[in-house]
């Protein structure tokens, strides 16, 4: 196993997608942890990501939007990636930074992602480091 985190980044919303990547790779840099990054197309396929690089990493962070539409579409992807997430992170006890965004609109992405507002990115990031420092206590 290497030294490093893994970022998953759903690129569905590119311009989302970006700036959470910016916000957890200047956590990560601030912290000094190394990363990869890796993009899914899509959140639903974000666990499967990690599921294959469970083994290769100390962490992961994932990011990404899913914004609502007009069919229960939302909800599922919204449920079963968060669920899968947390539960990969239990099974194999591995901590997980939960960066997905799940907004109504693209303006509230844009929002939660900016690296100069709420940065979603970041908070994954130090969400993931935090239980990387309590691991090695």
């Amino acid at each position: 196993m290497n030294n490093k985190i893994l970022i998953v980044s759903s690129n569905y919303y590119n311009q989302v997608s970006d700036n959470l990547e910016l916000g957890a790779i200047s956590t990560l840099n601030e912290n000094g942890f190394k990363y990869d990054l890796v993009n899914a197309p899509g959140c639903f396929e974000i666990p499967y990501l990690i599921r294959q690089n469970i083994n290769n990493y100390l962490g992961f962070i994932t990011l990404g939007c899913i914004i609502k539409g007009e069919t229960y579409h939302f909800e599922v992807i919204a449920n079963e990636s968060s669920r899968k997430i947390m539960d990969l992170s239990i099974e194999y006890n591995k901590p997980i930074g939960f960066g997905i965004l799940t907004c109504y609109n693209i303006e509230q992405a844009i929002v939660r992602s900016d690296i100069k507002q709420k940065n979603t990115g970041g908070e994954a990031a130090s969400a993931c480091i935090e239980l990387l420092k309590q691991n090695a206590k």
